[in-house]
């Protein structure tokens, strides 16, 4: 369930991320530690982007809520590599070409 995607290809974390709700943003945060692979998990969730090539970062960014930042920002420091936080995720553009 945490992979699946709506229409628009948002996975459970863009959507808790895009609500702006860290209740249940922590709590698929928890579901995802538990339930999937660590390549999954950052794969397949943490770098999923939805059919506009946005991450659930890009989501979170844009709902200006800081403290759903800093959670993922944290979450992300502890599951990537520097590398990958500042190529695929801090430089990350979607598919207007925006990062």
């Amino acid at each position: 369930m945490l992979l699946l995607t709506d229409n628009a290809g948002m996975t459970a974390l863009h959507e808790a991320a895009c609500a702006g709700n860290l209740d249940v943003l922590l709590k698929i945060l928890e579901w995802a530690e538990e339930k999937l692979t660590a390549e999954k998990l950052i794969n397949n969730f943490l770098l999923a982007t939805d059919n506009n090539v946005m991450l659930s970062w890009h989501w979170t960014a844009n709902g200006w809520k800081v403290d759903i930042l800093l959670q993922v920002w944290e979450w992300a420091e502890q599951k990537l590599t520097a590398e990958d936080i500042k190529c695929k995720l801090l430089l990350a553009t979607d598919n207007a070409g925006i990062a």
